[in-house]
């Protein structure tokens, strides 16, 4: 081990010693367009005496350039064409080049490679299971189109488990393409004798290859790709649509309208209810009940506007049966009926993907171009012991109760947990709010959501802060005679651990608010091998191609944003890309994603805010207004809260817009 470290040592110290001399002694003047042109004349004279030994003294300095990772491989190139034309020239740049590029990789191999799996090999197993399954494609693709500098490359290659004799092929085979062009380059570069020479169409077309080979490779590399994918399946020799789209929620809906709004052939696959969650048993229900609830809160605060006493008298099942016919009142903008009318073939029942280019649905297989994935996603039911022995309650079927629970437990303080906690407490429920973190609304601003957390414990809602669930007991009271689901006499209770302690939670009703889980399973992903996520969310790119280019993604499904208005967004991207990106593709833009929690106060926001600057270590600066010095907040006896904008240090320019638009797509959620 130690002569292993002392020989790095020396190594380390050699190479350190050559880069130095190279800069110390300003060698890379040599290594200049303009030093190629005074010295070409000379270089062809020694070349014409010495053919071989030119030859060798040009590779040797090659090599030794590339191991180096120096600048001026690729004045070297042109100079390899002006001198040797394109034959010689493209052999012997070809060979030295990746023979220089693969001593880099030995060297960075030999000197970093055990300290950096071992240091980072849990973060980096991903990474190497990628580069055991498709590292010499991937490589191959970055040799083509150079997204770094091949230096950068050679060096990063080193330190992952890629075979040195396909980094070795893979080094030749990619940057040929690329040498050829270069040597073509140089070629013209030994044909100018005078300035009017420089407008000659040869050396025009030469050039301007430089400018468009990386747009062909590219190009080139996508259709490899493509037909890597595609092997194991037969295309189709017709088509029955150029798009189908599996799931009729907000995102497929949204999917689908606009491609029959270009009059594209699309077919809409809904195994449920059209409209998905957002019109069942999400955004409508619950803004339903939360404006039903609001308005009886405003009775309790009728001295606050004037009047004596304000009494209501009201049926909690009617209240849900006016959620339901809000429901029916919206349905017809998602309906079946509508969207036929647009120009959308509908179909109900369960869709199976069973190949890129095919899609089952009762039993008739469609065949498609394109395939959108926007199943949506489900509340995520935690494996808490004595879970299964009581009917509990999640956001899909709360709608259905008709009787106010007198003690519900919501489990889970973020949007869903926090909003139907408040709605069901004004209704009349004593509510107990539980949460495992030190805080409600973990995605939120603390002094946000701290504000809301006061107003819940001024109604009287039992908020659990640092409480962790563990389980469900239920005491029976036992009749021989009863059946299980006429027990009257049962007592529910939740166990939590506080701080080491055991505190229980007795309830008639428990909401579960844990968030959502994507519905990935029962359609085929598992047999396409359609990549996952960390979350199990469907993996797709700035495109929102899955590891099919012909197969979107967009929505819950998706991952990113849990929104019904960022599934309409979504959805125009993946539509668009599927119909059109054989043209032109548009990379999903989430800068300005906007959301709102429906407390009372709202918590509301657009893009980033402190929270997400901070763990994303961004500077900024930021400015609070405080909506008590607001005259119609006053007024409307609702002066509270704080209203925040952050912007860049030293600028008025909103720090959100200002940042890459991909860059807080999962980190800040």
């Amino acid at each position: 081990m130690k002569k292993n470290l002392g020989f790095k040592i020396v190594l380390l110290f050699v190479i350190v010693g050559l880069v130095s001399i190279f800069f110390l002694f300003d060698l890379d003047q040599y290594f200049s367009l303009a030093n190629l042109k005074n010295e070409l004349d000379v270089f062809k004279e020694y070349y014409g005496q010495h053919k071989v030994l030119t030859m060798g003294i040009y590779m040797a300095i090659y090599i030794l350039v590339t191991a180096l990772s120096l600048p001026g491989a690729v004045i070297m190139t042109l100079g390899g064409g002006a001198l040797f034309g394109i034959f010689y020239g493209t052999l012997l740049v070809s060979f030295a080049s990746t023979i220089g590029a693969t001593l880099a990789f030995l060297v960075s191999r030999y000197m970093f490679k055990d300290w950096v799996q071992n240091k980072f090999s849990s973060k980096l197993s991903a990474i190497n299971k990628g580069i055991e399954k498709e590292g010499g494609f991937y490589l191959f693709t970055l040799r083509l189109v150079p997204v770094f500098p091949f230096f950068v490359i050679n060096l990063v290659m080193g330190v992952t488990t890629i075979r040195t004799f396909v980094f070795y092929i893979v080094s030749q085979v990619g940057m040929l393409p690329g040498t050829i062009v270069f040597i073509n380059a140089g070629t013209q570069l030994a044909k100018i004798e005078t300035v009017s020479q420089i407008l000659s169409l040869n050396i025009i077309l030469s050039f301007a290859l430089l400018g468009i080979f990386p747009i062909i490779a590219k190009r080139f590399t996508a259709i490899v790709r493509q037909q890597k994918v595609f092997t194991k399946f037969s295309k189709p020799k017709v088509y029955d649509y150029n798009l189908v789209v599996i799931g009729a929620g907000s995102a497929g809906l949204v999917a689908s309208y606009i491609a029959a709004a270009v009059k594209a052939k699309v077919a809409l696959i809904e195994e449920h209810k059209m409209g998905g969650d957002c019109l069942n048993t999400g955004c409508v229900p619950s803004k339903a009940l939360i404006a039903s609830a609001r308005l009886l809160s405003y009775t309790r605060r009728a001295k606050e506007f004037g009047f004596d006493r304000v009494l209501v008298d009201f049926n909690f099942a009617t209240v849900m049966e006016r959620v339901q016919s809000i429901i029916k009142k919206v349905e017809p903008h998602d309906s079946i009926e509508r969207y036929t009318g647009l120009g959308v073939d509908c179909i109900q029942g369960r869709a199976k993907i069973i190949s890129p280019f095919e899609v089952k649905v009762n039993d008739k297989i469609l065949t498609t171009k394109n395939i959108i994935v926007a199943t949506g996603a489900k509340p995520m039911v935690p494996d808490l012991p004595g879970l299964d022995q009581i009917n509990y309650l999640t956001s899909d079927n709360i709608w259905d109760i008709r009787i106010l629970p007198k003690n519900l437990v919501v489990l889970g303080a973020g949007p869903i947990g926090c909003e139907l906690a408040q709605g069901f407490s004004r209704l009349g429920s004593k509510v107990t709010l539980v949460q495992r973190g030190l805080m409600i609304m973990k995605k939120e601003d603390p002094d946000a959501a701290q504000i809301v957390l006061d107003r819940f414990r001024a109604e009287g809602i039992e908020v659990l802060l640092n409480h962790s669930a563990k389980a469900i007991e239920v005491f029976r009271d036992e009749k021989p005679d009863e059946k299980p689901d006429e027990k009257q006499g049962d007592q529910k209770q939740l166990v939590c651990d506080h701080e080491g302690k055991q505190i229980r939670i007795v309830f008639d009703e428990i909401l579960i608010a844990l968030g959502r889980t994507p519905n990935v399973k029962g359609f085929g992903l598992e047999e396409l091998d359609i990549e996952l996520t960390k979350s199990k969310h469907i993996e797709t790119n700035e495109f929102l191609q899955t590891n099919f280019p012909n197969i979107y993604c967009c929505g819950d499904v998706h991952g990113r944003y849990l929104f019904t208005h960022t599934a309409a967004h979504e959805s125009w991207y993946s539509a668009v890309n599927a119909l059109f990106g054989r043209v032109k593709k548009f990379r999903v833009d989430y800068s300005t994603i906007p959301w709102a929690t429906y407390t009372d106060p709202e918590v509301a926001r657009v893009g980033i805010n402190e929270t997400d600057a901070k763990l994303a270590g961004l500077d900024y600066e930021m400015v609070k207004y405080g909506i008590d010095d607001l005259d119609r907040a006053i007024a409307d006896s609702e002066n509270h809260g704080f209203v925040k904008v952050l912007t860049v240090p030293g600028k008025d320019k909103n720090i959100t817009t200002s940042l890459n638009p991909m860059r807080f797509s999962l980190g800040s959620l």
